[in-house]
């Protein structure tokens, strides 16, 4: 198997370098790479992507990962109980916080690698969606193993995996946006939710949106302002939401952040439950974003690469029907005025 033999060769010569990485640099998709993989510790799951999740709260402590091209999420925790909303599965508690795009999700896998014990999952593409990990609190690897025993696919021989095509841009350019009725409907927001199907409705990319938004609701600061901000979080004990998503995941963490430490080109927060690690060459804009919502306004920090995709985005801790806390209102207007 060719593939096989590239990924085995490329990990001998990068024995540091992480699937991700080995995926990335041999032009396939993780799941691809998994594929070429599969043993008794590469096990590809059924077809049943939402029986596999309401097995996780079984799994006891655990680290749930969701990341995208720039930016990676770990959060600490026991899974809750998951509701199935239609498009949306939700998992809610104080530590494990996701917002699942399930239709988006096709594949998974059981993987063993050393002493890490993992449940993965991927999308129509291959690409990862979401990654589950036992961790030393866990202690649940017999329940794991029920759960790769009892989900287990029957065919575990190797196939390639047909990727959708590519979706073209469908922006519109800024002469054919009717802005007035945009930031007329911007204004109009009752939940930051609503974001989304305003750039449906007017056929326009985030970024483009942020620089056609009405006066005083968005604003670009310079690229330092980000981790300044995440800074004063720290030093000012302001619990903060941070949001990492990809196609198929919303990862959220709510809290204080305490522990911020800078490698290389990468930004890390080192909390004991809570893990983030950004690729500062990866950043091209930051913005300020003011959305209008029932309980008062809400600021977000949004960061995007240089593709317009959305990276990372901050909030203060806040719950619905609850105002945004002063704390964090006032330590962005510092940061705006320093801007």
């Amino acid at each position: 198997m060719e593939l096989k033999e590239k990924y085995e060769s490329y990990k001998k010569d990068n024995p540091k370098a992480r699937i991700y990485d080995c995926a990335k640099a041999l032009a396939v998709s993780e799941a691809q790479l998994l594929l070429t993989q599969l043993s008794d510790d590469v096990v590809l799951l059924k077809n049943d992507i939402w029986a596999i999740l309401q097995e996780l709260p079984r799994l006891g402590h655990v680290m749930a990962l969701t990341r995208n091209d720039a930016c990676v999420h770990e959060r600490k925790g026991i899974y809750p109980t998951p509701s199935n909303e239609g498009h949306v599965v939700l998992f809610h508690n104080d530590d494990i916080d996701l917002r699942i795009f399930i239709q988006s999700w096709a594949y998974s896998f059981a993987v063993k690698v050393k002493d890490l014990w993992s449940v993965q999952f991927f999308d129509t593409a291959g690409l990862a969606v979401h990654k589950v990990y036992l961790t030393k609190e866990s202690d649940s690897i017999h329940v794991y193993e029920e759960l790769v025993h009892a989900y287990r696919a029957e065919d575990q021989s190797y196939f390639t995996i047909q990727a959708p095509t590519a979706l073209s841009d469908i922006s519109v350019p800024d002469t054919e946006i009717h802005i007035d009725q945009f930031q007329e409907d911007w204004l109009k927001m009752k939940d930051s939710h609503e974001f989304f199907g305003l750039l449906r409705k007017h056929n326009l990319q985030r970024t483009q949106a942020l620089r056609l938004a009405p006066d005083g609701f968005a604003e670009q600061l310079a690229a330092d302002r980000f981790f300044e901000i995440l800074n004063q979080a720290s030093v000012q004990e302001v619990p903060v939401m941070v949001f990492v998503s990809n196609k198929g995941c919303i990862q959220i963490h709510s809290g204080l952040i305490t522990k911020l430490v800078t490698m290389d080109n990468w930004f890390n927060v080192l909390d004991t439950n809570f893990n983030l690690h950004l690729n500062i060459d990866a950043i091209d804009q930051i913005w300020l974003v003011r959305k209008p919502s029932t309980d008062g306004d809400v600021h977000a920090l949004e960061v995007y690469d240089k593709k317009g995709n959305l990276i990372v985005q901050l909030f203060g801790k806040r719950k619905p029907g609850i105002p945004e806390l002063e704390s964090w209102r006032s330590l962005l207007q510092v940061q705006k005025i320093e801007n």
